[in-house]
């Protein structure tokens, strides 16, 4: 996808919603949808935005995307902060915000302060709730954080996804048993330790897979994100690689002995497989 908010002028955008919008989850997909088509997103960056790191955000929108760090804004008062967006955007006439939206010093000032001082229209979305689950990032990070993926994915309207660099593994696998791919992975949260079923895309072609993240306590004990290919695959020379999480098979563990890990890691593999048997058809 290209980044939109490179080839949009500033000065041609009506609309815009103001957010963190780490995630781009199911509750800032209904702010999105009050944009008008030559609208745009704004996200006060924090720094902090671990699952959609701002290298990646513009995948996820067809709509610009243009970043505010918070360092350069936290000062403003309400009305420096209105008058910030309107010097930016001159012919801003609608902006979008989430209920709980906040600004200016210490976040003081509320959407009645933005109303009052804005002189177009101030457009707030509701709380989004799934299965009575409120949509906000940070309840997102604490399923990942529990390894509860499925309820993850439903909140984000997506599969999970991270991004790494392929890194040399350990090479046990490719010599004694079951090939994987090692990533490093930096700005992303992790899901917490174990297997899980999962797509691997490389270079654009996407496989079904099942990964492992976590301490390996039955070799070194070094920490590791790999993946296993479940379809026919030749090893090819990649940089980048990316792994969406579709649901996880089990916690990480201890084996006393490489043959007791290998017959639970074919188990993994055999779960992996009826779980795209069962979902999809042609999977591998």
């Amino acid at each position: 996808m290209k980044n939109y908010s490179t080839l949009k002028n500033k000065s041609t955008i009506t609309s815009i919603s103001i957010g963190g919008f780490d995630g781009m989850h199911k509750a800032h997909q209904e702010l999105f949808k009050n944009l008008d088509t030559t609208g745009a997103i704004l996200v006060i960056d924090g720094g902090y935005a671990t699952l959609t790191p701002k290298s990646i955000r513009q995948e996820y929108t067809p709509l610009p995307v243009f970043y505010y760090p918070l360092q350069e804004i936290k000062h403003l008062n309400a009305e420096e902060f209105v008058a910030y967006l309107m010097k930016d955007f001159p012919k801003l006439n609608k902006i979008v915000v989430g209920y709980d939206f906040c600004f200016g010093t210490n976040r003081k000032y509320s959407i009645k302060d933005l109303k009052k001082l804005f002189k177009h229209e101030v457009k707030v979305v509701d709380e989004v709730s799934i299965n009575n689950i409120s949509v906000h990032s940070r309840i997102i990070r604490d399923y990942l954080k529990q390894g509860d993926i499925k309820t993850s994915n439903l909140l984000l309207g997506k599969s999970y996804k991270i991004r790494g660099t392929h890194i040399k593994g350990q090479g046990l696998g490719s010599k004694s048993f079951v090939p994987t791919i090692n990533l490093k992975v930096d700005e992303y949260l992790l899901p917490n330790e174990g297997v899980y079923i999962t797509k691997t895309t490389v270079n654009l072609k996407e496989y079904p897979s099942v990964s492992f993240l976590g301490h390996r306590v039955s070799t070194d004990n070094t920490y590791a994100v790999e993946t296993h290919i479940l379809a026919s695959y030749t090893p090819e020379n990649v940089e980048k690689i990316d792994i969406s999480f579709m649901d996880k098979i089990r916690n990480n563990e201890k084996f006393d002995t490489f043959e007791d890990l290998k017959t639970q890691i074919l188990l993994d593999i055999k779960q992996s497989k009826l779980f795209f048997d069962t979902h999809e058809t042609n999977s591998y």
